[in-house]
């Protein structure tokens, strides 16, 4: 099976946050399967900046064991790419099916055109953007956006496109804004670590919080921000690790400088991966995602994956965590929050940690999700999606 895959950023440029990761391990594992052949074309870009720019010369094309990846270069906006747009019609032609991973960016429109135009079957994963869209009243540019929607919609042929999803939740948010998809729940894998490091822990007295992840207002960094503050527990710590677009960034810092906290209870830890970001899970006790909004939210895979509680807020889909005893779902409002810290204080952190990781190999390993997504296209090949 030939799979041309089409997103405007691909790994490394990891300043676009989970959906980088996740796509990343999504095509080696459908990489690693012996029916397929896998293509994907994206751009240059590594953040918002035209100079944000992969090294491309230089890049360890080990990274993408089994699959060809065609950078090409962005020549404005977040993802415009005269180069892709020339490219794009031979390799949708090569394709049997089309994996589209963008929403309100430069590939998306012309991408769905041609698959059009050229009756090629399309498996579309916004990664939460829609859902963002439709759920949460801070977006910017609504109006805009629900008019892109209305356009891919338009361009969606029915039983020739399906929306890949995530969670319920997404599916809804789909459903509600491109009628014309079938659409389908495929969650993500998470990479279940060998080894657990419990052994290099050393406790520094604290009860030690972390968040990892976008700095973005949909996060509801604020909102842990102000729940740390009001515990005002001199045993109580929160690292902060991620990045972001530099005036949020500097609120936010501003913010923990504000509620006079800054360095001592709280620090700003920057962007982790690989080794880093392993060590950043074992120097925690739990962690918190506070966000508004998300359509997986891979940390909170990704942390229990490490043996690490999570407390995680409505807006993420990981209501089954207290149903598994591996953490808590509450609202993110500050007092919410503040009141599941002190609680999960009190659990029993290890064995909650323990069961995460079990429910996690169990449930969400990419191999599976490799071949479920494989009968998603096969079914949208010869036109059963059901």
């Amino acid at each position: 099976m030939n799979i041309l895959h089409v997103t405007p950023s691909y790994y490394p440029a990891v300043y676009w946050g989970g959906p980088i990761f996740s796509v990343h391990a999504l095509n080696n594992a459908l990489a690693r399967l012996p029916e397929v052949a896998l293509k994907v074309i994206t751009t240059d870009a590594a953040g918002p900046r035209l100079a944000d720019r992969l090294d491309v010369q230089n890049l360890d094309m080990t990274l993408y064991p089994n699959h060809a990846v065609l950078f090409t270069r962005r020549k404005a906006g977040a993802s415009i790419s005269a180069e892709l747009i020339r490219r794009l019609p031979s390799l949708i032609r090569w394709a049997d099916v089309v994996h589209l991973t963008a929403t309100y960016s430069f590939p998306t429109l012309p991408t769905l055109f041609l698959c059009r135009l050229l009756n090629k079957p399309v498996v579309w994963s916004p990664r939460g953007a829609i859902l963002e869209t439709f759920e949460w009243a801070g977006v910017q540019r609504k109006g805009l956006k629900q008019l892109w929607e209305w356009v891919c919609n338009a361009l969606s042929r029915p039983g020739r496109i399906a929306a890949h999803v995530t969670s319920g939740i997404e599916k809804a948010a789909l459903q509600a804004r491109i009628p014309r998809a079938k659409t389908v729940i495929v969650p993500n894998g998470v990479d279940i670590p060998d080894i657990l490091l419990d052994s290099r822990r050393q406790s520094t007295g604290k009860f030690r919080l972390m968040y990892l992840g976008r700095l973005s207002p949909i996060k509801g960094i604020e909102n842990l921000l102000k729940a740390v503050r009001k515990l005002d527990h001199p045993d109580i710590s929160l690292t902060i690790y991620g990045t972001g677009q530099a005036d949020y960034k500097g609120r936010v810092e501003q913010l923990a400088a504000d509620l006079a906290f800054l360095d001592t209870t709280v620090t700003f830890a920057g962007h982790v991966e690989g080794e880093a970001k392993m060590q950043a899970f074992h120097s925690a006790d739990v962690c918190i995602v506070p966000s508004f909004s998300e359509n997986f939210c891979m940390v909170a895979a990704e942390s229990l994956a490490h043996g690490v509680p999570i407390i995680a807020s409505h807006g993420t889909p990981w209501s089954r965590i207290e149903e598994k005893g591996c953490g808590l779902w509450v609202d993110n409002c500050p007092e919410s929050l503040a009141q599941a810290i002190m609680k999960i204080r009190t659990m029993p952190l290890s064995e909650m940690g323990q069961r995460g990781r079990v429910w996690m190999g169990a449930e969400y390993s990419w191999d599976a999700v490799a071949v479920a997504m494989l009968e998603v296209y096969r079914k949208l090949i010869f036109r059963n999606v059901k």
